[in-house]
């Protein structure tokens, strides 16, 4: 090993476990956001703002983050209820935290997190109807939407499809995390949101991903930890 290398190596904290590492990445954050920035959101706004920060390690996700209707109110009494959790990639059934959840609830498991989009049954749908499978599985699961927590992350057909159903007054669900990514569809179907009253967080603009989505429940049941 040479100098330069081993004067890397010296630099990394190698003694930190996970958990002291989330503090410290916290504390960091809460040191470097504007203050102008982080008043502009309530206690438990912030807190999934910073768990986003966290996940990205980019700050200018605060500026384009919205809610509507206390979402983090409307999630802890859903998960407290049980209610079902509709996914729309298995990235996001994948990165939910069962532990987390059975706190809530004990009847959570990776197992009750609806995800469909791979089923042959959604594909036949999608098929026969020219559309994707990700709107699909949405419409063949309306019966599984009504009270449900709704974490869209990839797809924003998935996204345009629940709203469809709410405005048409077919499903109500208790809360939508509309966090779709990409370049066709997206705007569109963020816009959609301001059409319902049910409680939601959304990142505006083409930025999303499942991992945002996992993010913002895993903020939402943070104060439970």
């Amino acid at each position: 090993m040479n100098s330069g290398s081993h004067f890397l190596f010296e630099r990394i904290t190698w003694n930190l476990p996970g958990s002291a590492i989330e503090r410290e990445s916290f504390r960091r954050i809460e040191a470097e956001i504007p203050p102008e920035v982080r008043n502009r959101f309530s206690e438990s706004e912030w807190r999934i703002a910073r768990r986003l920060i966290h996940t990205t390690a980019d700050f200018s996700i605060a500026e384009h983050l919205r809610f509507s209707g206390d979402p983090v109110s409307a999630g802890r009494t859903a998960l407290c209820a049980g209610a079902r959790i509709y996914s729309d990639s298995n990235m996001i059934k994948a990165g939910l935290s069962v532990p987390k959840l059975k706190r809530f609830h004990a009847s959570y498991s990776r197992e009750s997190i609806l995800c469909d989009v791979a089923s042959p049954e959604v594909a036949e749908l999608a098929a026969r109807k020219g559309i994707t499978r990700a709107l699909a599985a949405v419409e063949l699961h309306e019966r599984d939407l009504d009270g449900c927590i709704f974490l869209c992350g990839n797809a924003p057909l998935a996204l345009a499809g629940m709203i469809r159903l709410i405005v048409e007054n077919r499903v109500h669900p208790a809360l939508i995390v509309g966090m779709p990514v990409g370049f066709v569809n997206v705007l569109e179907s963020k816009e959609l949101l301001h059409l319902v009253d049910i409680p939601y967080v959304t990142l505006e603009g083409r930025r999303g991903g499942s991992p945002l989505a996992v993010a913002t429940l895993h903020a939402i049941m943070e104060e439970r930890e």
